[in-house]
């Protein structure tokens, strides 16, 4: 079964996509966490950040600097943002598609609950 961002990249599925190219899709995130929330899907399915091969290098070295460039076009990269890739249960991943969390536009606060 395709994941919800698979639907998302074959268009079958709406979503405010802010940028598109043959590797990565990068849309707003339907609960943002903060006033700037976009997610940054690669078009190659790999379910887990633990899934990431080798050759994957230079694809999530791309994500990264789409979400650099995003950043600064929606204004937050002055005062920074944070860029968040949860893995599995534990880690808070939702959608078993690897994706990229760019979190800005206003003071974050710690990066999680300390015990």
């Amino acid at each position: 079964m395709p994941t919800l961002f698979e639907k998302i990249i074959a268009g079958d599925v709406p979503a405010t996509v802010i940028f598109r190219d043959s590797r990565v899709v990068a849309f707003l995130d339907i609960r943002p966490a903060a006033p700037v929330h976009i997610l940054i899907v690669p078009n190659k399915v790999i379910p887990t950040a633990d899934d990431i091969a080798d050759e994957d290098e230079s694809l999530i070295g791309h994500m990264v600097i789409v979400a650099r460039d995003l950043a600064r076009q929606q204004g937050i990269a002055k005062n920074g943002y944070r860029l968040i890739i949860n893995c599995n249960p534990h880690g808070g991943q939702e959608v078993y598609h690897l994706h990229l969390h760019l979190i800005g536009g206003r003071p974050l606060g710690p990066m999680v609950a300390r015990a």
